[in-house]
């Protein structure tokens, strides 16, 4: 018996299979948004110690693997049945079984997250399928881009490049849209956004925007096509205005300090993804014009 027949005999085991996926991915996710920044940092202190001729010294492997997972305030390795997402964090009442440091609640909270994303895409699409599984990578992609932009204020070339490439390569079999619209929709995304960065530097000599986001926006592009480009760009504008707004009243952020625009860019290609080409249907019907 295939997997797809299993999942179709029995309607509640895609879900739930979706669920335990997800927070186990989340918690992989963790650790990207913890340690991709710190090793990205690490590889151009390397570089440009090279290019200046400094010798920068030997370090301990930090990446995705080595160190293993282990508390930040006491250094105990975590085992096994310490790492198993939502679960243990209840079970360790959200402290650390060493020292009793207190573990953030970010962390389970990304992972439940995650399995409840997931779920939402599996009752959306309803079975297993290639459409199912592309918006499952673009999903994480967007959840741990946004997370690192808020801690970090960066978008990082390492995760914006590769699924910007993955959304070409299923839209070769026109899974979310034509090649030619989702080709169109990378190079809109990117000189949208690039435009606006320098008439506003042009404007009042700052930057408004990061170049990640031009990536981030190219990379949308890519997996739902020059279509969905317009919505993205206004649903991620509107919200960006309203954190911001929300974030100046609660004096959580001072008028002078940068706001990443990442999180409210994947959160608007993420519904964009679901429904964005009905919520631009009603668009174009609104105001009398055959949609695109």
């Amino acid at each position: 018996m295939s997997v797809l027949t299993l999942f179709n005999q029995h309607p509640w085991l895609l879900p739930v299979s979706l669920l335990l996926l997800g927070l186990v991915v989340g918690s992989f996710i963790n650790l990207v948004i913890l340690r991709l920044p710190v090793m990205l940092e690490r590889e151009e202190r390397s570089f440009c110690g090279e290019l200046l001729g400094v010798e920068t010294g030997k370090s301990e492997r930090f990446d995705l693997v080595r160190p293993g997972s282990h508390c930040p305030d006491c250094g105990h390795s975590i085992r096994a049945w310490e790492n198993i997402p939502l679960i243990s964090y209840l079970l360790l009442r959200g402290h650390c079984s060493h020292c009793g440091a207190h573990i953030s609640l970010r962390y389970p909270l990304i992972e439940f997250f995650s399995g409840l994303l997931i779920v939402c895409l599996g009752l959306h699409y309803g079975q297993a399928s290639p459409q199912l599984l592309g918006a499952m990578l673009l999903t994480w992609g967007l959840l741990a881009l946004g997370m690192i932009d808020l801690d970090t204020g960066t978008l990082p070339d390492a995760i914006t490049l590769p699924l910007l490439w993955l959304g070409l390569m299923f839209n070769l079999f026109g899974t979310f849209a034509s090649l030619p619209d989702a080709v169109l929709g990378a190079m809109a995304g990117y000189l949208s956004l690039w435009a606006v960065y320098w008439i506003f530097k042009w404007l009042t000599g700052k930057r408004g925007m990061g170049h990640g986001d031009f990536k981030l926006t190219a990379a949308l592009g890519a997996w739902l096509g020059w279509q969905a480009l317009p919505l993205i760009i206004l649903l991620s504008s509107l919200a960006g205005l309203a954190g911001a707004m929300l974030m100046l009243l609660l004096r959580r952020r001072s008028r002078s300090a940068p706001i990443p625009f990442g999180p409210w860019l994947a959160g608007a290609g993420w519904v964009a993804l679901l429904w964005g080409a009905p919520m631009m249907a009603w668009y174009w019907r609104s105001i009398g014009l055959p949609n695109p």
